[in-house]
């Protein structure tokens, strides 16, 4: 008896100390905030290849809706999904003609042609509509999806997979989401594309393995993170301005768990979120690698919850980028 005691005890003193070890490894590793942009991702290119500044978040909206599109290598893919978001943009302009908007794609340090072919797109449509801001290393979706949206102007702000997995014309799936959440006084809301429709579907095609490691992020997320929200990665979501410069500027995630702390941070602001079922299909191509990704994302929900509890991160006032 007295035997089992000692174990017992040897086996919490190794928890405890297993738990302080994670505890000063989460909070010595924590990364800052980043918000510093070098000088040539201050500028976009016009049609006629002139340099011009991008606006700032912080300035007024002059649009009404901005789409953010964040691509690494994807000169193949984000053709497609370019003519099907320009089609629709330009369709409801026509129809609407109060209707304004802009598309910036943000090359995160592609090596193919990735900036060369959103630039036709620049010159077709013009730079009122289309810009592009190239990083000059590569920071991860979640880097790019935050730069894209610190240099828009609309009083909405979507971000959108250059894959074109989602189909464009549900942004107006996600505007309703909005309307159906109160938004005032603060005019906050953010409104997320979600695929939990199409889980059972995708669970039928999966390996076992690959749904157990589905359902223990699903576990993670919602144990650590974001309650509520059935699917936090679904890649198109929708924000006021004034949702996004308060959630953007303290997300300190760059890489694929980005969208997790995006939604910690709108619930700790108390910021209401509507999901919204979308219709969505899988592209081949992907950057993401299923396995090791999924693990590195697991790792990165303990880490968010932990580094703000410990004080390592803290809920950022939106400053302007340097």
């Amino acid at each position: 008896m007295d035997c089992l005691c000692e174990i017992i005890h040897c086996l919490v003193a190794l928890a405890v100390a297993a738990l302080i070890v994670v505890l000063l490894i989460a909070h010595l590793t924590a990364g800052m905030v980043d918000l510093k942009r070098h000088e040539k991702e201050k500028l976009f290119l016009t049609a006629t290849g002139e340099k011009e500044p991008f606006p700032s978040l912080h300035d007024p909206s002059s649009l009404e809706l901005s789409v953010i599109v964040p691509a690494y290598n994807e000169e193949l893919r984000m053709p497609v999904m370019m003519e099907e978001a320009m089609g629709y943009l330009e369709n409801r302009q026509k129809q609407q003609p109060l209707f304004t908007y802009e598309v910036i794609v943000v090359d995160d340090g592609s090596s193919d042609q990735t900036t060369e072919v959103a630039l036709q797109y620049t010159r077709k449509y013009g730079a009122d509509k289309v810009r592009v801001l190239t990083l000059v290393k590569n920071r991860g979706k979640g880097g790019a999806v935050r730069m894209g949206t610190l240099s828009s102007r609309g009083k909405l702000i979507l971000m959108a997979d250059a894959d074109g997995a989602t189909k464009f014309a549900d942004v107006e799936k996600v505007e309703a989401g909005l309307h159906d959440v109160n938004i005032k006084p603060e005019n906050m809301a953010v409104s997320c594309g979600s695929r939990a429709h199409l889980e059972e579907e995708a669970v039928a095609s999966r390996s076992m393995f690959r749904t157990f490691l589905m359902y223990g992020f699903h576990f993670l997320v919602w144990f650590f993170c974001v309650r509520g929200i059935k699917d936090t990665q679904c890649g198109f979501k929708l924000f006021t301005r004034e949702a996004a410069l308060k959630t953007f500027s303290s997300l300190h995630v760059e890489r694929w768990a980005f969208d997790v702390e995006l939604l910690y941070i709108a619930q700790c602001f108390k910021i209401p979120i509507a999901e919204v079922a979308v219709n969505w299909t899988e592209i081949e191509g992907s950057k993401l690698v299923p396995v090791w990704s999924w693990l590195q994302m697991g790792r990165d929900l303990v880490f968010i919850r932990l580094r703000y509890i410990t004080g390592a991160w803290r809920l950022e006032s939106p400053r302007k980028t340097d």
